[in-house]
């Protein structure tokens, strides 16, 4: 499991379930105890890395999203991704992990493979699945070799700590993240871990102008033991559409063919559609970096990349006939664009936009208030 930690700080940003879904503690006491001793980042984190890891570690957790109105799914109809939830977690000794969150309308499930993200939202009646980069390293950086990658990354991200305290009663190290740039609508982000053990304890982002994160997610009851292959195996509803986006390879358009998850020049990404693709080269005053071809139910579609870093708009596109990902999601709004009816759902972090258009269906997403959204969807 040590050698997936870094995965885990890579994708702190972009999947904060798959973080905290790994968060465990080195045990459960009834008493807290004291904060671990102050130390430099980098050694704490190399410490973090070379910790003794557990064969195999359960639990409970507790996720809590400000996200959506409070009020809109208080009834408890909506997914527990959208509203203050508890849930279980395994994570078995090579580092396989799956998280689940429980809720009246359905349970959230979250897996984590040596090479596989997968997300099932049960509101949506989805399964996204992504393969993730190799996560093999030859051998651990030393303190030197983090502290010049800390170093590195202080030019975009603003770091705070380690601040020694105490996460669900036991010695924690937390570190804060801020973008300087390029990050949307995000404030920071928060990563809590284990001061014996080196795993995460606590995950949280925050909306920029907001003192409390509008999500979190962190561990309470934990276990230690060897963990079933059963349990680290989400399952898969019967029905469910399967989502899938396989691994980007390369920079830049042009220097790939048309492989599935590429990215590639238009004409190429074209040629493997059923329908007209819409990738202008400047949307929403942002320049298109990316175009990728991805698999959903078994059909190709395209997924186009606007801007870079978190303030990145992205435009998906398929064939028309699907039910859309946030109909139906409390506090969604419609709204015309350009003679087609849209639905929108605007949150603190970011807003997404879903519309059918000359039998394609068009979602936009990023990191960005609701006008740019909005303004990118009929420029399309």
């Amino acid at each position: 499991m040590t050698r997936f930690l870094p995965r885990f700080f890579i994708h702190i940003s972009a999947v904060l379930l798959v973080l905290a879904g790994t968060a465990v503690a080195i045990a459960s006491r009834s008493e807290a105890e004291a904060p671990p001793p102050a130390k430099p980042l980098a050694q704490a984190l190399r410490d973090a890395l070379t910790a003794p890891v557990p064969a195999g570690v359960s639990g409970r957790i507790e996720f809590s999203n400000r996200l959506v109105d409070s009020a809109a799914v208080a009834d408890g109809a909506g997914s527990p991704l959208l509203a203050n939830a508890e849930g279980r977690f395994w994570i078995a000794g090579d580092g396989r992990a799956r998280l689940e969150l429980q809720s009246p309308a359905g349970d959230a499930q979250v897996q984590l493979e040596r090479d596989r993200l997968t997300v099932f939202a049960p509101a949506a009646n989805t399964v996204y699945t992504a393969a993730l980069p190799d996560g093999e390293h030859a051998a651990l950086p030393g303190v030197a070799a983090i502290q010049g990658a800390l170093t590195r990354l202080a030019g975009g991200v603003a770091l705070t700590g380690p601040k020694p305290g105490t996460v669900a009663g036991h010695p924690a190290y937390t570190v804060r993240l801020a973008p300087r740039h390029d990050g949307g609508l995000l404030g920071a982000a928060e990563l809590a871990w284990d001061a014996r053990h080196g795993m995460p304890l606590r995950a949280a982002v925050y909306a920029q102008g907001k003192r409390e994160p509008v999500l979190e997610l962190r561990a309470t009851d934990v276990r230690f033991g060897p963990v079933d292959d059963g349990d680290v195996a989400a399952p898969r509803p019967p029905g469910a559409r399967v989502v899938e986006i396989d691994a980007a390879e390369g920079q830049g358009a042009g220097k790939h063919g048309g492989g599935m998850g590429r990215n590639a020049a238009v004409s190429s990404v074209q040629a493997s559609l059923p329908f007209e693709l819409s990738a202008p080269a400047t949307l929403a005053g942002l320049p298109r970096r990316s175009v990728r071809t991805l698999r959903m139910d078994g059909a190709t579609g395209a997924l186009v990349t606007y801007g870079k870093g978190l303030g990145a708009l992205l435009v998906l596109q398929e064939p028309a006939g699907g039910r859309g990902a946030i109909r139906g999601i409390p506090g969604v709004q419609q709204l015309s664009l350009g003679g087609a009816t849209g639905h929108e759902l605007a949150t603190a972090l970011g807003t997404v936009v879903e519309f059918e258009r000359d039998g394609v269906a068009y979602t936009v997403l990023g990191s960005v208030p609701p006008a740019a959204a909005e303004a990118a969807a009929r420029a399309l």
